[in-house]
């Protein structure tokens, strides 16, 4: 199996994005110490591509928890509106399904290939109470496999100061609607 790792200059890079990011939106994680995070991520090199991935594709991934018990930092979008991971239907049956006008990828399978999972509707609702998120677009959230047996999947966004969560077939794609994703560390 392929670790994905960054060289020294792109790790020293991110490493200096994110901490600058860390200290410009301490709301969001109050309490927590820059340099234990950096560690944990110094010694996990596969978590610091993944982060990269989500930094590339304008996701302005950020500290948005810490777990105690697991000692865990979670890392999530925070980009102010969808990532620039757009397009996509949301999950590969769905995509394989379409008949026409494919789109690049979906979903549940670009997550993956990053190294990240999707938001939840907890997690997603969790992460606008740490600003506002997705006023212009929106973004796919996982989806409970008893709606997605029946064709359907779950996205959500921001409008009227308020989080609304929607349904669209698992097949539809705008380019208005990407995903959030997260990163435990």
């Amino acid at each position: 199996m392929k670790i994905n790792k960054l060289n020294t200059e792109q790790s020293e890079n991110l490493l200096g994005i994110l901490k600058k990011r860390f200290e410009k939106n301490m709301s969001r994680h109050e309490g927590l110490d820059w340099n234990n995070i950096q560690l944990k991520l110094e010694k996990n090199p596969e978590k610091l591509w993944s982060l990269y991935q989500m930094e590339i594709t304008d996701g302005e991934p950020d500290v948005t928890d810490y777990h105690k018990d697991t000692d865990e930092y979670i890392f999530s979008d925070c980009s102010p509106e969808s990532p620039k991971r757009r397009s996509l239907c949301y999950d590969y049956p769905a995509w394989e399904s379409r008949k026409a006008n494919k789109p690049e990828n979906n979903v549940i399978d670009n997550a993956s290939e990053m190294g990240i999972e999707l938001l939840n509707e907890q997690q997603y609702r969790r992460l606008q109470e740490l600003g506002k998120f997705d006023l212009k677009t929106s973004s796919w959230i996982r989806t409970p496999e008893q709606i997605r047996e029946l064709g359907g999947a779950l996205f959500c966004d921001r409008r009227y100061n308020t989080v609304f969560t929607y349904h669209n077939g698992a097949d539809s794609y705008y380019a208005a609607r990407g995903f959030r994703g997260f990163l435990k560390v």
